[in-house]
């Protein structure tokens, strides 16, 4: 359906969420995947969840904010398949819930580092080795908090804001070259992440539940369908585009 078949992928956040729907996704659409997360353990669970679907799933511990864990993750993938098709830069975190004036300096700057400072290096990275083979396509995860301001998240706001200009450039810069660069905002979405910011800011986890004109969260597979999408041919025109996947949540106004 996608024709990703034998595409190589990387996919970074791999050990929950929307990371590991779409490692599984690629997977299943024939991609030879490799996913990427700090956490050891969700990621070998992604990788149980492979072989229990009889899926070939490479998974590799780094830490995205780190340049050299980066290089070294790219550098496998072409010491073990020769190319790199497809990068879905989807690592992040939601930060505490803060008012800015109150907003710890040091959690500032770790989510703009796993956010923001992850993507640039992702694509730093990614850029040339997918020269080498023709082109590719790179996916980065924003969030509706790039079109927002969602009281409490000062940092994961910039920081999602941040990687759709990160996006625009790139896509501005390597258009010509073969490679498409896209963002996708996701919106409420049922993710580990997800469910543990709405613990810490319940008013946003309210607000954002009763703005959703389809009434209902996405499942993390519905984020993922819309990475193979941008990531095939069926979207070789798609290019520095952020798709916002949010059940209407940024239309604005009111039902009649």
């Amino acid at each position: 359906m996608y024709g990703l078949q034998d595409k190589v992928v990387i996919v970074t956040g791999a050990a929950s969420g929307i990371g590991r729907e779409s490692a599984l996704a690629f997977a299943r659409a024939g991609a030879r995947v490799f996913g990427g997360d700090r956490d050891a353990e969700g990621l070998a669970e992604t990788r149980r969840q492979a072989s229990a679907q009889g899926l070939r799933l490479n998974v590799s511990t780094l830490d995205v904010s780190l340049p050299n864990d980066v290089e070294a993750l790219v550098a496998e993938v072409l010491r073990s398949e020769g190319r790199l098709d497809v990068a879905f830069n989807n690592a992040g975190i939601t930060g505490g819930a803060h008012r800015i004036e109150d907003y710890p300096v040091d959690d500032f700057d770790r989510v703009l580092a796993v956010n923001l400072r992850s993507v640039f290096l992702g694509m730093k990275f990614q850029i040339p080795a997918m020269l080498q083979s023709g082109g590719g396509a790179i996916i980065n995860t924003a969030s509706v908090a790039a079109l927002t301001g969602p009281g409490g998240m000062s940092a994961y706001a910039a920081s999602k804001h941040g990687v759709q200009g990160l996006t625009r450039v790139a896509a501005m810069e390597n258009a010509a070259r073969g490679i498409r660069v896209n963002a996708i905002a996701p919106g409420w979405t049922e993710t580990p992440m997800v469910a543990a910011n709405s613990r810490q800011n319940p008013r946003f986890a309210e607000l954002a539940r009763t703005a959703i004109p389809a009434k209902r969260s996405a499942g993390p597979g519905e984020i993922a369908a819309t990475a193979l999408w941008l990531a095939s041919d069926a979207a070789s025109y798609v290019i520095g585009q952020m798709l916002v996947v949010d059940g209407g949540m940024t239309i604005g106004g009111f039902e009649p």
